[in-house]
């Protein structure tokens, strides 16, 4: 664009510096279910199990989800919308950067079921463990009829998994809460409501969704229970729900395997989805709560039989 001296052209130039780095920002600001799950290709696990799926993976459709707007969370999950939600200050408000001493009050208030003082405010997408391992997730519950199956299932295979969950969910089953550490699996927050659109809200709406249902996971799982992660609904991070959640020692959780079970699509799809992209140090995104989830067991029990047979080892996400 040529420079001009003229008014009128000043205004021009000025309009089209400030709207490209107005986008730039807003690039690096929102976290979509697409860059929350970075999907790879797989790297030798499929070819100890490719013969698993009785349909080939040209029947599934896969589209990208960077691409694809996900449904709409009430259909997807069988949630209600929260009855009630915080009137939104301006945007500059929600997008404020806090004090530090507001921040480490915040901090302070959330000891009480934190995790270790090492949680970053990076979306983790690694394992702890090295070699051929690879760190189950579970979404959305707990659920009184799918988690104690999950559950059972993870047992006879000696494996373990994070369950990342609801806050009223966990108040309302404290017993499979209780089950879940007592196995040694970990838990992860998941918000109170479920809002595939959390980065859109005011800071003290996301507080509320992260803080809260770290308090309620926390009580229902009891004294010397950890919480270690945060995994926000639909992969919806953004900076300040990534430093909110850092704030009250919760890593950012993502996945790099979809098995996109919230679909119901069958046991096949599901597990033809997960060998289209499981390789060692992978993490798998799975659920047991927010509707039927039978199919997920189903698949779960041959999935594990065949990460047994591949050589496979269970482990956590990073901290």
């Amino acid at each position: 664009m040529a420079l001009t001296t003229s008014a009128k052209g000043t205004c021009v130039v000025l309009a089209a510096t400030i709207a490209g780095a107005a986008l730039a920002a807003c690039g690096t600001q929102h976290g979509t279910h697409g860059t929350h799950g970075t999907h790879g290709t797989s790297s030798g696990f499929a070819a100890l199990v490719a013969p698993w799926a009785s349909a080939p993976p040209s029947a599934v459709t896969r589209t990208h989800p960077a691409l694809t707007p996900r449904p709409d969370s009430r259909a997807r999950h069988d949630f209600a919308a929260p009855s009630s939600v915080p009137a939104s200050p301006s945007r500059a408000a929600a997008r404020s950067v806090p004090s530090a001493a507001s921040r480490q009050q915040r901090a302070d208030d959330g000891k009480a079921s934190r995790g270790p003082e090492t949680a970053g405010p990076a979306i983790d997408h690694s394992v702890e463990g090295g070699g051929r391992s690879v760190a189950l997730t579970f979404d959305d519950g707990p659920d009184p009829r799918w988690t104690p199956q999950i559950l059972a299932l993870l047992a006879q295979h000696h494996a373990k998994a994070t369950f990342c969950e609801i806050g009223p969910n966990a108040q309302a089953h404290p017993d499979l809460v209780k089950k879940i550490t007592a196995a040694g699996d970990r838990l992860c927050d998941h918000s109170v409501h479920h809002d595939e659109a959390q980065s859109h809200k005011s800071f003290s709406y996301n507080e509320h969704e992260i803080v809260d249902a770290q308090h309620e996971i926390g009580a229902a799982a009891g004294t010397g229970a950890k919480l270690w992660y945060y995994r926000a609904p639909g992969g919806d991070f953004s900076p300040a729900i990534r430093g909110i959640a850092a704030d009250h020692g919760l890593r950012p959780l993502g996945w790099n395997v979809d098995s996109e079970d919230w679909k119901r699509p069958g046991v096949n799809v599901i597990l033809n989805n997960i060998n289209a992209e499981l390789k060692p140090g992978a993490i798998v995104l799975m659920h047991d709560g927010g509707g039927d989830r039978s199919q997920t067991v189903a698949a779960l029990g041959t999935l594990l039989d065949r990460l047994d047979a591949a050589g496979y080892t269970y482990t956590f996400p990073q901290r």
